[in-house]
């Protein structure tokens, strides 16, 4: 494969990165804040490496070939976590530029999970960089790009089939493909500036609810206070934190979909939705009623509280906390950091399997089971009202064979450096899954700071892994890949 094509667009990407930068940068000149040069610094280098990149490529410029596509996403989820690490090591002392690349992963594949302590100290353009990261990676730079470059010349079909999350990436509400990314981006602003409004409103000040904002509705969790939602202890702000992580979670085509149609009804028929709200419902009320049977809280109120943030918080892997439910019985942290395995909706920014393939496993099961009673009978997978393909079933099962197997082997690497069995097995469920926090030594107490470098690579590579869907990330190391 020649590579120089996809090259030139990464440093057009760069470039574009580049200029996300003045947002922070505005914020350091108006505080005066001491990462204001670090920040300047930042911008020149990342300007001038995309736009010597896309210069000397220029002349190898062409229409995208389908397997273009995973190269592109592949390397610009790889290299701009690089370039928006560099203000992050160059203003955060003794940040190494493991956990600097680290942290800019974590915030471009809104996972959330953070290796900086001291968090209240930081210089206000900092935090606000980590969060925007977040909100711009929320529904993929790629996507981005394809809805607002369409001068890019590239083959945006396949960018948004490879970037979108979710097994039905076909799903398109205008003719052209850059239209309905810039749907998507137009629900998505919407969304922020309504969350933005609100958490104003609840308490928050201008600028803890513009970070607040930016990692809500990409359902990323980072916070600029080492208290996360401790530091205000407010039920107010707590509930517009719940409302704006439960409309993030479900797919925002509906939303546009709901205004053209000028009806819910879109919304309320979705099988997926509503097995979201169930389940998330379902989960609240087992947990609430399992610690006041624990006498983990004195009364079913306030163990309603806080039971149902963070059982939202972690099934949408947000990862915001208000509390450290890791002091809670094994059982309710645990369930919640499983449902942070699937709970979410496909064509959302939450991470994980995604709630329609655990619908349409399920379907499958239980046609399995009629098939083993009566083997000759005609019973197809169907959701919505259609019969699921075989093909799309064929995928799906390979998927969560592959996702088993990631699950597993990066698990072991981390058993191998010495890392303790909880700690690993849930540091490896947030990360794949994009939850964050996770439990032990990575619990919503502490944070990843304390891991080996070897440790925190693992774990880097996890989050790339689940953020674009595993297998486009594992076919880039497949012989048949490169072959012509």
């Amino acid at each position: 494969m020649n590579l120089l094509p996809v090259v030139a667009l990464v440093g057009r990407l760069v470039a574009l990165f580049a200029l996300l930068m003045a947002v922070p940068l505005a914020f350091a000149l108006a505080e005066h804040d001491p990462a204001e040069g670090a920040f300047v610094g930042a911008t020149a280098a990342t300007l001038l490496a995309g736009g010597a990149l896309s210069m000397l490529t220029r002349r190898f410029r062409r229409e995208l070939q389908p397997r273009d596509g995973f190269v592109l996403v592949g390397l610009t989820w790889a290299v701009l976590p690089m370039f928006g690490a560099v203000p992050l090591y160059l203003a955060v002392p003794g940040l190494s530029a493991t956990d600097a690349y680290f942290e800019a992963v974590s915030a471009l594949t809104a996972t959330g999970a953070t290796a900086i302590e001291g968090l209240d100290r930081l210089p206000l353009s900092v935090n606000v960089w980590r969060c925007f990261m977040m909100w711009v990676g929320g529904l993929g730079i790629i996507v981005l790009a394809v809805a607002i470059l369409p001068l890019l010349g590239v083959g945006g079909s396949q960018l948004y089939k490879t970037e979108m999350a979710g097994p039905i990436k076909d799903q398109k509400l205008t003719p052209r493909i850059a239209d309905t990314a810039r749907a998507i981006w137009g629900t998505y602003g919407a969304l922020s500036l309504a969350c933005f409004l609100a958490y104003r409103a609840a308490g928050m000040s201008w600028t803890d609810a513009f970070m607040h904002m930016n990692s809500t509705v990409s359902l990323g969790g980072f916070s600029s206070h080492d208290a996360s939602f401790g530091t205000w202890d407010s039920p107010l702000v707590e509930g517009v934190a719940i409302l704006f992580m439960l409309l993030s979670g479900v797919p925002l085509l509906l939303y546009y979909t709901m205004l053209r149609a000028g009806s819910p009804r879109p919304f309320l028929r979705s099988a997926e939705v509503r097995a979201f709200y169930g389940v998330l419902a379902f989960a609240t009320v087992l947990i609430t009623a399992y610690l006041v049977a624990f006498g983990a809280y004195p009364t079913w109120t306030e163990a309603l509280r806080y039971t149902a943030f963070h059982v939202v918080s972690v099934a949408t892997t947000t990862g915001y906390a208000s509390h450290d439910y890791g002091q809670w019985p094994l059982f309710a942290p645990l369930v919640m950091i499983l449902l942070g395995c699937f709970a979410t909706c496909a064509g959302s920014t939450g991470g994980g399997i995604k709630m329609i393939r655990m619908l349409l496993l399920l379907k499958q099961a239980r046609r399995e089971l009629v098939r083993i009673v009566h083997p000759q009978v005609v019973n197809p997978v169907v959701f919505g009202g259609h019969a699921v393909s075989d093909r799309l079933m064929q995928s799906i099962i390979a998927y969560m064979m592959m996702y088993g197997a990631s699950l597993v082997g990066l698990t072991m690497l981390l058993l191998f450096s010495g890392l303790e069995p909880v700690t690993a097995f849930t540091a490896v469920l947030a990360c794949v899954n994009n939850i964050g926090p996770g439990l032990g030594e990575v619990g919503p107490a502490v944070n990843y700071g304390g891991l080996t470098d070897f440790q925190t690579w693992v774990l880097t590579f996890a989050m790339l892994l689940g953020r674009l869907e595993l297998l486009a990330v594992l076919v880039l190391f497949t012989p048949q890949f490169w072959r012509r």
